[in-house]
């Protein structure tokens, strides 16, 4: 990202980079995969459920931003709900990913652009969305300064869509954030939080075993990885 320290950039550059093409080549990423559908659909329910009783939906007239927009697979969703494709925005650090994502997303604007000097002006959007972001950089003071940018450029009645990971311990290139910390990249937001997908290395055993056995294991939270939070700018 921009401003951070080269190294940091290059950690992430590195980690990420190489966890994705094993994980992509090994089918972890797809969607035959049924477990790796499990936790989409399971997230996706989650999201919609959450714009409607924010009253964030529909998405149709809203200026959208992802940070971290990767290949494009949330912008795509995002399509699918009904968002404007002229007012749909990505931004990525890396330069590999991006160009995946302009490839599958031509009439997109996409930027390749760091989370700490987003390119665009104060107040610019309704929503903005992270997703598994945060606990990928091991740099609290980086962590900061995106959530701050993020915050700038949130218009006042505009709502951030967090997801990410709370616990990770399979991957030592990431961190959880928990609901504490979150808070405190955001302070004076409004928060709401919701505890969702199952633990991945259990999804991958028990989903194509019984996706009911799964389903209810997860609408039980306990065995649950990720945070799913809508933060809002203090009235």
């Amino acid at each position: 990202m921009g401003s951070e320290p080269s190294s940091e950039t290059n950690r992430i550059r590195e980690a990420y980079s190489g966890r994705v093409a094993r994980m992509t080549e090994a089918g972890a990423y797809s969607l035959a995969n049924p477990a790796y559908l499990f936790a989409i659909q399971g997230r996706q329910r989650a999201i919609l459920h959450r714009l409607r009783t924010e009253r964030l939906w529909p998405l149709a007239g809203k200026d959208i931003l992802e940070v971290g927009c990767g290949t494009g697979g949330v912008l795509l969703e995002l399509l699918g709900y009904g968002a404007d494709p002229h007012r749909l925005h990505g931004v990525d650090l890396l330069p590999e990913r991006l160009a995946v994502a302009h490839e599958r997303l031509p009439h997109l604007p996409l930027s390749c652009a760091s989370g700490t000097e987003l390119p665009y002006p104060d107040q610019s959007f309704d929503l903005l969305l992270q997703f598994t972001v945060f606990s990928s950089i091991l740099d609290r003071g980086i962590c900061y300064t995106v959530a701050n940018e993020m915050l700038r450029v949130l218009r006042p009645d505009g709502a951030i869509l967090w997801y990410d990971f709370w616990i990770n311990p399979m991957n030592r290139q990431t961190r959880g954030v928990r609901p504490a910390e979150i808070k405190n990249y955001f302070p004076g937001c409004r928060f709401t939080f919701d505890r969702i997908t199952l633990a991945p290395p259990l999804a991958r055993r028990l989903v194509p075993l019984t996706w009911t056995g799964a389903w209810s294991l997860e609408k039980l939270r306990l065995l649950n990885t990720h945070y799913l939070a809508i933060i809002r700018p203090a009235e």
